[in-house]
């Protein structure tokens, strides 16, 4: 296992945030995963909270923290130390998506810009097992990498008022599905079906960072029984444990 230089940073009163190197990188991201992980399962019983980035960890604290130094001691002691703790469960998931051109409003700039098809764009971006790095700006919406160089394609200047709920989008070298209807700036492709969010749920997002992400192309007539699916409630998605 690699040890990375990290480095701790003073965020607030009662948050320290701890930084790898500044890139979207997975086995950055692993190794983020397996330090939160480690100090959550720790006996550290003062911290409240920690949230993770692409290369960053902001651990929340319950109270303010007195002795800054000594925080980062202990944080450091756990970096090194947490070799010996067992990787937690990662899923495959297997996600639904109509490429259709009702739903692709901008498949055909990405075509004639990226010197592709449309069907080629859709099997580069269905071919790939994505990585789930990062899940917001919206709650439920997955930040995902490992697209396909050949799909990269900046985000618009001027974003979209509104897009509809579900859909998959390509901004830069990452793609992702907006869970709900929203200003948009990506370069939508596409839309999935699926509840991306449910508040109600013990789990409100059913993906979570580390997690593997599929895309399959289904028709429109097939999208439509999914969706109906889905609203009443039958709806099994495809998943599968691929880490114990």
């Amino acid at each position: 296992m690699k040890d990375f230089e990290l480095t701790y940073h003073r965020f607030s009163e009662c948050s320290i945030l701890v930084q790898w190197p500044q890139k979207i990188d997975e086995i950055i991201l692993n190794d983020v995963l397996l330090f939160k992980n480690h100090i959550l399962n720790s006996s550290i019983k003062s911290i409240l909270q920690i949230n993770n980035a692409y290369n960053s960890i902001l651990i929340n604290y319950v109270l303010t923290i007195d002795n800054v130094n000594d925080e980062f001691f202990v944080l450091k002691e756990l970096y090194s130390a947490r070799v010996s703790m067992k990787k937690c469960a990662l899923s495959h998931w297997k996600i639904p998506v109509c490429y259709d051109d009702e739903f692709g409003v901008d498949l055909d700039e990405i075509s004639k810009e990226n010197q592709l098809s449309k069907s080629e764009i859709i099997r580069l971006h269905s071919d790939v097992i994505y990585t789930v790095f990062l899940i917001g700006f919206l709650t439920g919406f997955l930040y995902l990498g490992g697209l396909d160089k050949r799909l990269f394609f900046s985000r618009k200047n001027s974003p979209r008022f509104k897009v509809k709920k579900g859909a998959v989008a390509i901004g830069n070298e990452q793609t992702g599905i907006y869970p709900n209807s929203s200003p948009a700036g990506w370069n939508i492709i596409g839309n999935s079906p699926l509840e991306f969010y449910n508040s109600e749920s013990r789990n409100p997002c059913f993906a979570k960072a580390g997690d593997k992400v599929q895309f399959v192309p289904v028709s429109i007539e097939m999208y439509n029984d999914i969706y109906k699916a889905v609203q009443n409630g039958t709806y099994n998605l495809e998943s599968e444990i691929i880490n114990d």
